[in-house]
């Protein structure tokens, strides 16, 4: 989609992401599933931590939550990504496309908008595909702390 002055650049380079419509925003999501595991937060020095659970709503194969459009009637508490919370949300991966447009850094290589196919993010590793297991599958929230991990760190 060209510009009005007849700039051919992709809309996420000639765009803020304040600039953005809802289409534009939701296709910025590379699909890598790291938002949906759960994150805990140690309340004394603020880091936080990633854990391999996701969500119960993450499909653990293609990394796209089952019911997206009405997810907050399934997990009341699940967070909405906008422009003003991507700044906020320190746990949000150095990978995102949220946060690397919002520092200035563009989308990388294996970005679906970038490489134009989906299954890239999933190739380049970049994805919790193959590494999660769903909340469901825990015998106790106890265990998350048990299930910290440093893989998913950028």
């Amino acid at each position: 989609m060209f510009g009005i002055d007849g700039d051919d650049r992709p809309f996420w380079e000639r765009k803020r992401l304040d600039e953005m419509s809802g289409p534009e925003w939701e296709a910025l999501c590379d699909g890598c599933g790291k938002c949906c595991l759960h994150k805990l937060e140690d309340e004394d020095t603020g880091v936080f931590y990633t854990t391999d659970v996701a969500c119960r709503l993450l499909d653990t194969h293609s990394c796209r939550c089952t019911h997206y459009t009405e997810r907050r009637r399934y997990v009341p508490d699940c967070l909405t990504l906008d422009v003003a919370s991507v700044h906020e949300y320190q746990w949000l991966p150095s990978s995102c496309a949220y946060r690397r447009l919002a520092e200035g850094r563009g989308l990388a290589w294996w970005h679906p908008l970038v490489s134009g196919d989906p299954e890239a993010v999933h190739r380049a590793g970049i994805s919790a595909r193959g590494q999660v297991i769903r909340e469901t599958e825990l015998n106790s929230p106890d265990e998350l702390e048990d299930r910290i991990t440093d893989v998913f760190d950028d």
